[in-house]
């Protein structure tokens, strides 16, 4: 076991720091530090050891068909990738949330204080040539927060990645990578950009409303509907509550039920993460699990076709595994649920814990010590085999969930 010095661990005092303020929310104890595995060691992939478990996950997977669906774009800027942050994240006195959060973010994609765009780069391409050959990441782009006028909402951005850098790592390294365009529809180009982005290759667009300061419920929103429907484009979109990034600030936005107009529309909406966190305003004024506006969603026959969900960060510590249990029983959905690993989130140790879901009743006991193996090496086959693994009452996610190319390399026409 050893680590690959291109990915060492932050800078001791950015490392402390992220260690202290995580162990300050589990009451400052040494137990508490060990049994939440703070700090991602950053081993070297080519070294993953490879396990029974894992090897039972990939029985009738065909990698080539393996897309993961969610995958984010990290880095600073100081490549040339034109990436901003806002300052919140550097800011550990006055924001110290957003900075633990940022340098979680980065630890987990072990990336150092400097070079970090071509860090990032490096080590997703060292962890994805360690995948079978044909599997992919679906890197995504990052739109700025936008007003209803249309211009740009700088000072509400937490963080930007533009399409054509994006685009520009899915085309240096086709066999590994799709790029997934980021479009705010307040935009006055916004048909314009996403004719654009269909043509060089976007597989589908990214939104997050309570951060970018979309409302999918609005007027608004419906000439970028119309195109991305005449596009076939899907839409993957955030639904429920937000805790990963601070932005608009626009929590409604975040409502599943808000997306009925997208759908309507013609558009495919994969809701991300399936809503799996977070309480909305359902059509009766009551407050409710965004997760349960989902499943009313998946419910309404008229969306069969249009409706979809991605799985990722359904592991994380926040989730109710009894959210799990309803994904797995729920099998009339799986032909509707599409894989994702919302990576790096997968690298923040902390934010998953695999005996927890084994106590849960979802995982064997046995699987426990493979899954942390794997999880100290390898996020994305981490998050891959976890998945895999779980079950409820004798059922588990389906065979076709973990595939998704045939979703998003569906035929689109030409742009109007």
């Amino acid at each position: 076991m050893t680590i690959d010095s291109r990915f060492a661990p932050f800078h001791p005092a950015r490392r402390r720091f992220l260690q202290l303020g995580a162990a300050g929310l589990a009451a400052l104890s040494p137990a508490a530090n060990a049994l939440f595995r703070l700090n991602n060691p950053c081993l070297n992939p080519t070294e993953t050891p490879m396990l029974e478990l894992e090897t039972a996950a990939w029985q009738g997977i065909d990698p080539t068909d393996w897309w993961d669906c969610h995958t984010h774009i990290v880095g600073s800027g100081d490549g040339g990738s034109g990436i901003t942050q806002t300052p919140d994240m550097h800011a550990p006195l006055r924001h110290p949330i957003q900075t633990l959060q940022h340098w979680a973010y980065a630890n987990a994609a072990c990336i150092p204080d400097t070079n970090q765009d071509q860090a990032f780069v490096d080590r997703l391409r060292a962890l994805m040539d360690t995948m079978p050959k044909g599997a992919k990441a679906m890197l995504y782009a990052f739109d700025r927060a936008h007003g209803a006028t249309g211009d740009p909402d700088h000072a509400n951005t937490a963080f930007f990645v533009p399409n054509e850098y994006a685009q520009r790592l899915a085309k240096a390294d086709p066999d590994r990578f799709e790029w997934v365009a980021s479009i705010h529809p307040y935009r006055a180009d916004c048909v314009d950009a996403l004719q654009q982005a269909a043509a060089n290759g976007a597989r589908a667009v990214k939104w997050l409303p309570p951060v970018m300061g979309i409302d999918p419920a609005s007027p608004l929103c419906d000439r970028f509907y119309k195109a991305a429907a005449a596009l076939n484009m899907p839409i993957i979109t955030h639904g429920g509550e937000e805790k990963a990034l601070h932005g608009a600030d626009q929590p409604l936005f975040g409502n599943p039920l808000r997306l009925r107009r997208a759908l309507e529309a013609g558009v495919r909406v994969v809701i991300a993460h399936c809503a799996t966190i977070g309480q909305d305003v359902d059509a009766d004024g009551r407050e409710v699990r965004s997760f349960d506006l989902f499943a009313q969603l998946m419910s309404e026959r008229q969306w069969q076709g249009r409706l979809f969900g991605d799985i990722s960060a359904i592991v994380l510590r926040n989730r109710d595994p009894e959210v799990i249990k309803t994904l797995l029983n729920e099998s009339g959905w799986h032909d509707r649920l599409l894989f994702g690993s919302d990576y790096p989130l997968t690298g923040i140790l902390p934010l998953i814990s695999v005996p927890a879901l084994a106590e849960a009743g979802l995982l064997p006991e046995t699987a426990i010590a493979p899954l942390q193996t794997l999880q100290d090496y390898h996020p994305f086959r981490f998050d891959f085999v976890l998945k895999r693994s779980l079950s409820w009452q004798g059922k588990r996610f389906a065979d076709r969930i973990f595939a998704t190319r045939p979703f998003f390399a569906a035929g689109r026409p030409s742009a109007a």
